[in-house]
């Protein structure tokens, strides 16, 4: 880790060379007067600052100037005298870090409604406590026609998934359908099998599983499309409950420090959209939203047309959609995740979502369009495919700053890797997932994957060698604690916290630097949203997006980078969290 003296000694080289950016006393706001330069004062000063600009140079800086939500200077304290006038609100830092706000690249915000108006399983541990929080929830809500949820965890029911017959026992004649914590399976009872008509005979959909018990009926767990079976039928959130879930997801965010988001879910659920759209008019949004349409595979190209109906009148400088969200393959401990080799426990490569030649022809609909492809891709197959459908956009469009991404890439061919960087696609990972997480990976990964497989998931540094763009997200309330600064820690340590056994650190020659995770949640964020023209960095001329943290992350050992406190968050200048002072 650098210490403090050698960050003092990179601060002090930054300010000192005549060729920083941080040098200049003039920004592109100054007028001309008699030859000399005037200066308009700043709305906001940040004084006396560890700023870490994550600009291309990876400068440092004391403080930051900020007008009409933007930045206006970057530098020392004593330049930055010039921007204080009579009306300036000056903080003294005391020496805080100060880091571009925070970007979560892949996170399903609205999913936070949930939390609110359904069952939420994610803090249960065991079957005998999923049974107690849905008894209890049946029982303060006896007026519901149906009961919904999430959170349920496929190591506490590996194989055929959770029973119906659990479910039976707390309701027989009201539907309850609940889904995984990762969103690729569905518990339910037999009042939910009989509403969607399943029966044995009842054969799977394409992309899809009906799990089956030992005498042929529906166990009670349906995966990937086959969820769509009993959910079509249940319904949804209203366009009000996914406000008021947004709404506080928002309050999440900027704790945390999250500034610019993206929420794949547009169109996947019902009045997401609209709840969005919504907001996004009565101002109620308060970070930045590059939202993705759900395609349905079922459409191919012919939907490209409606997405962009939908990009053209969602414009709001907070809301906007950009990309467009396909499901490649499902996950690995639903036997789901689409792979070069057969499973180890079962006679199975998975499950591949789309029709290869669909997803073609879609995604070269979708970059002529101008949209970005935001494809979810855990196998190593499943990504092999969607590289081949981003190859074959840019053969039928032509080459351009496309920024295709890839989602979650548990496992890739060291050859894909670099193919990445040939076709300018981005990777999109999780790094809060990178661990031998204990249960998970003994009872499914290795089980399923077998040893050496489970040895090589989730590559990072290969990604960083080879030049490729690597943006961090948490994948949010599949990871239901989204704060940054876990996934940071996790991204250099990938060891579950309180495991010291070194043998224990999750595939070692993948771990990333302190300012490899840094720019992956900040400047690398901005590029796989298409935002890095306005945030990103705390640079002259981008936006306000900044935040503020007790403790200086180079300072510290990368196992105390997740205590670090978010003491402020400003987008575009306006405060939106200020941590309050313990009394």
């Amino acid at each position: 880790m650098v210490g403090k003296k050698l960050t003092s000694l990179l601060l002090a080289a930054a300010l000192m060379s005549p060729l920083s950016a941080f040098a200049q006393g003039t920004t592109p706001a100054a007028g001309q007067a008699s030859g000399k330069a005037v200066t308009q004062a700043a709305d906001v000063v940040l004084s006396n600052g560890a700023v870490y600009t994550v600009d291309r140079n990876r400068n440092w800086a004391q403080a930051v100037a900020i007008r009409g939500g933007e930045i206006v200077y970057v530098g020392s304290d004593e330049g930055a005298k010039k921007y204080i006038g009579a009306n300036t609100k000056v903080t003294d830092l005391k020496g805080e870090m100060v880091l571009p706000g925070f970007i979560d690249s892949h996170t399903h915000a609205s999913k936070t409604t949930g939390l609110i108006f359904s069952i939420d399983l994610f803090d249960a541990k065991s079957m005998d406590e999923y049974v107690e929080v849905i008894q209890a929830f049946v029982k303060e809500h006896p007026a519901e026609k149906n009961y919904q949820g999430r959170g349920w965890s496929n190591p506490v029911a590996p194989g055929i998934g959770p029973l119906k017959e659990v479910l039976d026992k707390i309701s027989a004649d009201k539907p309850i359908a609940l889904t995984s914590d990762d969103g690729h399976s569905l518990w339910v009872n037999s009042a939910a099998l009989k509403l969607a008509g399943i029966t044995k005979d009842t054969k799977n959909p394409e992309g899809g599983i009906i799990e089956h018990d030992k005498s042929g009926e529906p166990s009670g767990t349906l995966r990937e499309k086959a969820m769509d079976l009993v959910l079509s039928k249940i319904g949804g959130y209203t366009i009000e409950q996914y406000k008021a879930g947004i709404e506080e997801y928002q309050h999440k965010a900027v704790e945390r420090g999250v500034t610019t988001v993206r929420d794949p879910d547009m169109l996947r659920y019902a009045n997401v959209l609209e709840a969005y759209e919504g907001l996004a008019k009565e101002n109620k949004l308060t970070i930045r939203f590059r939202n993705a349409i759900t395609a349905n595979p079922d459409k191919g190209p012919e939907q490209i047309a409606e997405f962009v109906k939908i990009r053209e009148r969602n414009q709001n400088p907070l809301f906007q959609v950009n990309a467009v969200k396909i499901f490649m393959d499902g996950v690995v401990e639903g036997a789901t995740a689409y792979l070069e080799k057969p499973y180890e426990h079962k006679h199975t490569n998975g499950e591949l979502i789309w029709k290869p030649d669909v997803y073609k022809k879609t995604a070269a609909a979708a970059d002529k369009a101008g949209f970005q492809l935001h494809v979810h891709s855990i196998g190593d197959a499943s990504t092999r495919i969607v590289l081949d459908g981003m190859e074959y956009a840019e053969q039928q469009n032509g080459k351009h700053d496309a920024r295709h991404s890839l989602v979650h890439l548990q496992l890739v061919n060291k050859s894909d890797i670099e193919r990445f960087k040939k076709l300018g696609a981005v990777g999109i990972v999780q790094p809060f997932w990178f661990m031998q997480e204990e249960g998970y990976y003994d009872e499914i990964e290795v089980p399923y994957l077998g040893q050496e497989r489970a040895e090589t998931e989730y590559p990072m540094k290969s990604f960083l060698n080879q030049g490729v763009h690597i943006a961090s997200s948490s994948d949010y309330i599949v990871t239901p604690e989204f704060n940054p600064l876990h996934g940071i820690q996790q991204g250099i340590t990938r060891i579950e916290e309180g495991q010291t056994d070194a043998a224990k650190i999750a595939n070692p020659e993948e771990r990333a630097t302190l300012a490899d995770m840094i720019a992956s949640f900040t400047i690398d964020g901005a590029y796989a949203n298409h935002v890095d023209d306005i945030t990103g960095s705390i640079e002259v001329g981008k936006k306000a997006d900044i935040i503020v943290l007790d403790k200086n992350l180079f300072d510290i050992p990368a196992t105390q980078i997740k205590d670090a406190a978010v003491v402020l968050t400003l987008v575009e200048g306006k405060e939106v969290y200020r941590l309050k002072e313990a009394k």
